[in-house]
């Protein structure tokens, strides 16, 4: 028992003072004492971090990941034509190059907007098995499951690399999902949402928000799971929503 204690002082007290840089290293390996170590909430800094990492590589691996756009963007076009043909592939291309433009940006808000929400909806999920976290902590959890998305972006532009083109023909083209054995020209895009939530990125992720809610809300690790599968089923439902209105 003694060793124990000792163990979990270690733990508690020592990793306090690790930076930021360490907590990202650490949360592929040793993700509880990242979250015992900033259970206090604070996760400003560190979405700021991941948020700005994110959007560099994206925009560093943009002309690896071009061929998927561009594949996208030609599907996205033909259907906006089809419900209104007076689009004219003049304005297509206009959009075309603001987006490229600004895309870094948007990916930015995106991710963002998808912490946050996801340390929303953690944080009332939780109540449900009297989590003790606070919102701010929940958020802080969020931030720091987040952070293998960085890995993603660097295997997703590794993939688009090294495969041919004519492959690379969608945005789950590179994904390690379900969705990625789809023919996005053929399958409903409401399958094709669903399949894609089925993801080794977003299971890890999910995973992670589940240790985070057992050490910082301190309910037993059955439950936190649960709640985290909750957390994955609510985080479907825009997808899901979105390309139900685009079929």
């Amino acid at each position: 028992m003694g060793s124990n204690g000792d163990a979990v002082k270690e733990v508690d007290v020592s990793p306090a003072k690790a930076g930021l840089w360490e907590d990202f290293v650490d949360i592929f390996y040793a993700p509880s004492s990242v979250f015992v170590r900033r259970s206090d909430g604070k996760f400003g800094l560190a979405l700021l971090l991941l948020v700005v990492v994110g959007t560099v590589l994206v925009f560093v691996t943009k002309n690896a990941m071009q061929p998927i756009f561009d594949a996208e963007f030609t599907r996205q076009t033909a259907a906006a034509m089809r419900k209104n043909p007076n689009i004219t592939a003049e304005q297509m291309a206009s959009s075309r190059n603001l987006f490229e433009m600004i895309g870094p940006v948007i990916f930015a808000v995106f991710l963002t907007i998808s912490v946050l929400g996801t340390g929303l909806i953690l944080w009332v999920v939780g109540k449900l098995f009297d989590a003790k976290e606070s919102l701010a902590a929940a958020m802080m959890i969020a931030t720091y499951s987040e952070v293998p998305r960085i890995v993603q972006i660097l295997t997703n532009a590794a993939q688009g690399l090294i495969m041919s083109p004519e492959k690379l023909n969608a945005t789950n083209s590179v994904g390690f999902n379900l969705a990625r054995f789809m023919n996005p020209d053929t399958a409903s895009a409401v399958t094709i949402a669903l399949a894609a939530r089925v993801d080794v990125f977003t299971i890890w992720v999910t995973v992670l928000l589940a240790i985070g809610l057992h050490v910082v809300g301190k309910i037993p690790r059955q439950q936190a799971a649960i709640a985290a599968a909750i957390t994955w089923v609510v985080g479907a439902l825009l997808p899901v929503f979105l390309a139900s209105r685009s079929g």
